[in-house]
């Protein structure tokens, strides 16, 4: 299948799977976005970036240069993280 097929495809199955708020926003607008997606959700769960690269097949600079802007809310879960360090070689 052809690239400008593919894409029409993904534009018309984006309306028909997604509200029409998220069809207005740039909520995975290219097909491309699902693996930003991806590897997003797993920075944002926590995963080693060593880890995610590796299945990415990038290197951890890569990914963090074009991913780590993702990472919003994650100070307080950081801060917990940090705080329970003596305790676990207390």
């Amino acid at each position: 299948m052809g690239s400008s097929r593919y894409d029409r495809a993904w534009h018309e199955a984006r309306e028909l799977a997604l509200p029409p708020d998220l069809v207005a926003s740039p909520f995975a607008a290219r097909r491309y976005d699902l693996r930003h997606s991806a590897l997003s959700t797993w920075l944002n769960a926590g995963v080693d970036p060593a880890e995610v690269a590796e299945r990415a097949g990038n290197s951890v600079e890569v990914l963090m240069t074009r991913y780590a802007k993702c990472l919003h809310g994650r100070q307080a879960l950081a801060n917990r993280r940090i705080d329970a360090l003596p305790d676990e070689y207390g």
